[in-house]
């Protein structure tokens, strides 16, 4: 069961060919981890999802307030029987449609959709987890690459590019050929004691983990975050590369090129970060 404005349905209705998300990407998604009914995280991802339907000039309903979103995903996972289950949700926001690339009017409709997870909570991948980087295109530096939208044709060409070349993941370079992110996921370095994430600046997904990350590294005495451009060659010189996203917490990076990394502090961060959720509960 999916939920279109309000009213559960199946999927036989959700979509037509002038949908503007369909025909033009013009939609925002968020992707939410939900724990036996708690939104992790869900403060961060509503106003992130407000600040960029702003960006993107559309009207915000009166009624979207963060009580009501997150009644209308739980009134969602309740019609799935994920309620007490873990599930990845899904919240789209879009354009009504109307209009070529000038829209009619700004108001919007919205679709929220889940499904089951196989964990409850975050558990370290320690597996071989190979990256290179994807260089056939890249991200542009600007405010409209930090926002999730429904163009995301780089994410999937090297999705495609990874897979067919044996690696789990690839990291994206913007155009002034800095490391920006990976395919799913904010990247973050650890050299020393320094922790070092792109900066927005850079073009890198306002990613809600990566925001937990950094406030969690601001809050340790031993290790220092900064947030600066990394290049390609500091990528070799690292001590641990890891990818953070909402619904895998903490993905450490254990080959890069002839580079093979550790994953002690991945696993450090990602205890304090099992610490951080629980004591939020």
């Amino acid at each position: 069961m999916i939920n279109i404005n309000g009213t559960l349905s199946d999927n036989s209705k959700l979509i037509t060919i002038n949908n503007r998300g369909f025909s033009y990407g013009d939609a925002l998604f968020e992707t939410i981890k939900a724990s036996h009914g708690k939104l992790l995280f869900w403060e961060d991802h509503y106003f992130r999802l407000m600040a960029s339907m702003r960006i993107l000039r559309m009207d915000i309903p009166m009624s979207f307030t963060m009580e009501f979103l997150e009644n209308e995903i739980q009134k969602t996972l309740e019609a799935n029987s994920l309620i007490k289950e873990t599930a990845r949700v899904k919240l789209q926001v879009y354009r009504q449609e109307g209009g070529l690339y000038a829209p009619k009017n700004n108001q919007v409709d919205y679709v929220i959709s889940c499904k089951p997870l196989d964990t409850d909570f975050y558990v370290l991948q320690e597996g071989a987890y190979e990256v290179d980087l994807f260089k056939d295109y890249y991200v542009s530096p600007d405010l409209l690459s930090t926002l999730k939208t429904n163009n995301k044709a780089l994410n999937v060409v090297g999705s495609i590019y990874a897979h067919d070349n044996g690696l789990q993941n690839c990291l994206l370079i913007n155009t002034s050929k800095q490391v920006v992110e990976a395919l799913n996921g904010n990247l973050f370095l650890v050299k020393g004691k320094t922790i070092k994430t792109p900066p927005l600046s850079d073009g890198c997904l306002k990613g809600v983990m990566r925001k937990q990350l950094i406030d969690l590294v601001k809050s340790l005495p031993d290790f220092e975050l900064e947030e600066a451009s990394i290049s390609p060659f500091e990528l070799q010189k690292a001590d641990e590369l890891f990818i953070t996203n909402v619904i895998t917490g903490i993905q450490p990076i254990t080959k890069y090129r002839k580079k093979i990394f550790n994953s002690d502090v991945a696993k450090s961060l990602l205890q304090k970060l099992q610490v951080k959720i629980r004591l939020s509960s």
